[in-house]
């Protein structure tokens, strides 16, 4: 099963994150959009209003199957098999979810400020795309 990771791209954070998540699963699960890629967002329906809440999940083969924000990173986390006990445990353990998602909002609103904002926009060397695109390559 394959899901898309939209991101931002311009987010020192976000970027590395997403070259994380590259090496560790190297295309098998995941495919990346940058958030700042209008084009493609429009064909997931998605706005650059959406993409303002944080990182979303697709299911590619059900795409009206989403997560956001701290849904979206505890379902990334639960699909990889070294992060799935932590994400049960964090789950388990009462409060730490809601605390969690106001460290992650702060976070979110405030990536460029703690994190930084990248020059140019990173692109994953796993692009979503269909069968006519042609993979950007990576920076």
């Amino acid at each position: 099963m394959t899901y898309y990771i939209i991101y931002d791209g311009n987010c020192n954070l976000c970027s590395n994150l997403v070259q994380a998540l590259e090496q560790l699963d190297r295309g098998d699960r995941f495919s990346y959009l940058p958030m700042q890629d209008a084009a493609e967002l429009a064909k997931f329906n998605i706005t650059p209003e959406d993409c303002e809440l944080g990182v979303i999940l697709i299911n590619a083969e059900n795409p009206s199957q989403r997560w956001q924000g701290t849904a979206a990173a505890e379902e990334i986390a639960q699909l990889l098999p070294i992060a799935s006990p932590i994400v049960s445990a964090y789950r388990a353990i009462p409060g730490l979810k809601a605390l969690g998602d106001r460290v992650y909002e702060q976070v979110r609103d405030n990536r460029y400020a703690l994190f930084g904002k990248r020059e140019t926009v990173y692109r994953s060397k796993y692009p979503v795309c269909d069968d006519n695109c042609e993979p950007f390559p990576a920076r």
